[in-house]
């Protein structure tokens, strides 16, 4: 066990710098486990750290690697090996998807029951990301109306079930092609986002904006009395003017998560209860990484796509 498969890159560019090869198997530290990765999230923060556009926080030594939250197995070291968890890397630290990680448990929890390694590699970022941006964030309310834009991607999907399950009336804004997964997700109103402008929507309580661009144009939809805004993505083309307008301007939040243990236990419950569920786009192996970027680019992701390191994982 010297050496173990990962996902690596050799200098930022697009999805093809990607490639499965091979590093050392990370040995824990002291107050760390070893966790054997079955299966890995692609995310937003992915795809911008593999570009180059986040060099302050990664830097340029090679090769670098890629993947924030992953579900597997605890194999040391401890009387808690063998349990079956799910997690995030702590934020900055990229390198899920492949064979093993090392983490504190802080980082980790038992994964909800009943779930693949797949479909459970779909939550912890996207699920811990939605429940504490409208519950903690946002304070939705029962009865108050929640417009979602980017309503089928990984935090949308969420956001639209976590809307249903504290009362809300939720909008949802999508693709044309995924507006029967928003409603089947339990969406009140869904809406093409290329055909349906912001005019057209009306006022609301509270906008969760996963999308990132022209903020101005989704604050305006927000109720005269009480309305707020929590957006967890900016403008990557206009990276401080829309960082500086979601920090500084009034009911407007700038969420990002950094979920610890309490966070991902408590996601485990809704998701053993059924009160949400994971959704999945597509499964690729590891040596297929370069295509799940390229996938998660090319938008229209319904939910998330999945990096499957262990294809027999139970």
């Amino acid at each position: 066990m010297n050496e173990m498969r990962a996902a690596l890159y050799d200098r930022y560019g697009p999805p093809e710098v990607l490639y499965e090869g091979t590093v050392p198997t990370p040995v824990p530290r002291p107050g760390e486990v070893l966790v054997r990765v079955h299966a890995a999230g692609v995310n937003g923060g992915d795809l911008h750290a593999r570009a180059g556009r986040v060099k302050v926080v990664t830097g340029r030594r090679f090769p670098q690697r890629t993947g924030i939250d992953f579900t597997g197995e605890i194999v040391g070291p401890g009387p808690a090996s063998g349990a079956r968890v799910w997690g995030l890397l702590p934020r900055g630290r990229f390198g899920s998807a492949a064979e093993y990680v090392t983490v504190r448990p802080r980082q980790l929890s038992l994964a909800p029951a009943g779930l693949s390694p797949a479909e459970a590699a779909a939550l912890p970022g996207t699920g811990t990301t939605a429940l504490r941006a409208l519950r903690d964030e946002a304070r939705l309310r029962p009865g108050e109306r929640l417009l979602v834009r980017g309503a089928a991607g990984g935090v949308g999907s969420m956001a639209v079930q976590f809307g249903k399950v504290f009362g809300a009336h939720v909008t949802a804004l999508a693709g044309g092609r995924n507006l029967d997964l928003v409603r089947e997700l339990g969406a009140d109103e869904a809406y093409d986002y290329a055909r349906t402008s912001p005019a057209e929507l009306g006022r609301f309580d509270v906008v969760l904006d996963t999308v990132g661009s022209e903020p101005g144009a989704w604050r305006a939809l927000l109720a005269r009395d009480g309305g707020r805004m929590v957006a967890v993505a900016f403008d990557t083309g206009r990276p401080l003017r829309s960082v500086a307008y979601l920090l500084f301007t009034r009911r407007v939040r700038f969420f990002s998560g950094n979920p610890r243990h309490p966070q991902l236990a408590e996601l485990a419950g809704f998701a053993e209860r059924g009160e949400i569920r994971p959704v999945v786009d597509t499964v690729f192996p590891l040596e297929r990484i370069a295509d799940a970027h390229r996938a998660l680019e090319a938008g229209g992701v319904r939910g998330k796509h999945i990096v499957e390191v262990v294809a027999d994982a139970a």
